[in-house]
């Protein structure tokens, strides 16, 4: 009962949020974007936030567990080249450019970039984003039953159900205001949630003498097996340039000069939340071996359920139930903002609503984040894979289809509209096509990795053999 009403609180508390921040949305822009109003620290986090999910405190110390340090250490290292790369790189220059162009969307932004006057550009796009998100956040849902499941026994279905319509409410309420405040207090729910955790964990095991190298002896190993492997589990990094819900948050930074600043809080938040969720993988190997934990290891076990055992077994009920919420705000943090950016598309890049008011508009993407939402439920209650598989395949179809060309688009002035498409189509196909039909044997080969090449590739080529756009836009934009 105790757990009950913990929940019950922590999710008053987001609605809240929602309702508060449904009174300061007043047309689309602002439930997409939020008027470019907030500041660093909630910029930073959110962006941390939305981007690791469910992953961090599932997936990542799940793949720790069953498989060891290798896997979540090259992975770790990866994201965070990439994710600080993203933020040097790409970060200020799509803020200035954003607000230059006048756009709210990444597709948006893309059409006026390369002054595309057809809508090609932005529809190719925003298709894109409608089929991979739509698979991201049924990862996050599955994410979510986890959760219920193991908190409260519940079915399957009833806690599929349950995480639906919590990620729904405050969204549709409240837009990118709601999602990106919620994301705060989530973001630092998350982080004390992984230090606790690896604290008690670490002490409930020292001086027992257990050996978890004698364990599971992959536990330490460090080295991947091959230089492919090696790098292909670094490739995740990649990813960062083209995720638009990342990407998002640097559309709605309050100002330029802010964004050093989030970069310093959104790296020391990412850092420390990546090392204590590969120590907690490391930690439940030996305390799975001192102490059973039901529903991880052995026959009908799932690893990514680690940390959730974990809580249970080592926090006071008083505390576990604010510490299980913590998994619940990293599903949550990540699929509101993917349903916030699916809504988006469907109103600012798609032409069906190209005549509609802006306050029309605003309530499309509210009923829009309901009925991809619904998609999704459909998604996540038939897939049977894993939450580290259904996330890996959307985040490098965006990676691969939008990372190489948000590079060019503010590094390159010779980027040109039809080297835009060519990059948009070959980097999503060739993620299907690897995914699918390519393998190597004895080898982990990721399909963003080619991906990404190929589609740097087709950018620079049909670039160099097109019309560039007009001299007095890339003079406008200081390219």
């Amino acid at each position: 009962m105790l757990m009950y009403i913990q929940f019950g609180i922590y999710l008053i508390m987001m609605l809240g949020i929602g309702y508060y921040s449904m009174s300061k949305t007043k047309d689309n822009a602002g439930f997409i974007i939020g008027g470019r109003s907030l500041g660093p620290a909630t910029t930073a986090i959110s962006a941390g936030a939305s981007d690791m999910s469910g992953w961090l405190l599932l997936g990542l110390p799940g793949a720790v567990f069953a498989g060891g340090l290798s896997e979540g250490l090259w992975i770790s290292l990866g994201l965070a080249i990439g994710a600080y790369t993203n933020w040097v790189v790409v970060a200020a220059r799509l803020r200035t450019f954003s607000e230059q162009l006048g756009a709210v969307t990444l597709p948006t932004y893309l059409g006026n970039r390369f002054e595309d006057k057809t809508g090609v550009l932005k529809l190719v796009s925003a298709v894109v984003i409608l089929i991979f998100f739509t698979l991201y956040v049924a990862s996050g849902l599955k994410g979510g039953t986890l959760l219920f499941a193991h908190a409260f026994g519940a079915s399957e279905q009833t806690a599929l159900i349950v995480t639906t319509l919590v990620v729904v409410s405050y969204t549709f309420l409240g837009g990118y205001l709601a999602v990106c405040w919620t994301d705060l207090i989530q973001g630092i729910l998350m982080f004390f949630a992984l230090v606790f955790c690896a604290l008690l964990g670490y002490f409930a095991i020292a001086g027992t003498n257990v050996d978890i190298a004698a364990i599971n002896p992959k536990a330490f190993e460090w080295k991947t097996g091959s230089i492919l492997t090696g790098i292909s589990l670094m490739a995740w990094g990649f990813g960062y340039f083209g995720q638009p819900h990342i990407l998002a948050r640097f559309f709605g930074i309050e100002k330029v000069e802010d964004v050093p600043r989030a970069r310093r809080i959104g790296m020391s938040w990412m850092v420390a939340t990546l090392v204590l969720s590969t120590l907690i993988g490391l930690i439940g190997i030996g305390y799975a071996e001192l102490n059973a934990l039901p529903g991880v290891a052995g026959e009908g076990g799932n690893s990514e359920r680690i940390f959730l055992a974990l809580t249970t077994a080592l926090f006071h009920p008083l505390i576990s139930g604010l510490v299980l919420a913590a998994v619940l705000a990293a599903v949550m943090s990540t699929a509101d903002s993917q349903l916030l950016v699916l809504s988006s598309a469907l109103t600012e890049d798609v032409p069906l609503f190209k005549g509609a008011s802006e306050e029309k508009k605003a309530w499309i993407s509210r009923f829009g984040v309901v009925g991809f939402a619904l998609l999704a439920f459909i998604i996540a209650a038939n897939d049977t894979g894993s939450i580290l598989g259904m996330v890996a395949y959307a985040w490098g179809g965006f990676g691969a289809a939008f990372g190489p060309l948000v590079i060019l688009s503010v590094m390159w002035r010779d980027t040109t509209k039809a080297g835009a498409i060519a990059g948009i189509v070959v980097g999503a196909l060739s993620i299907f096509i690897f995914k699918n039909y390519v393998s190597v044997e004895g080898h982990y080969l990721y399909e963003l990795l080619p991906s990404f090449i190929l589609a740097f590739i087709a950018i620079i080529v049909v670039s160099k053999a097109t019309a560039k756009p007009s001299e007095a836009l890339l003079n406008d934009l200081k390219l």
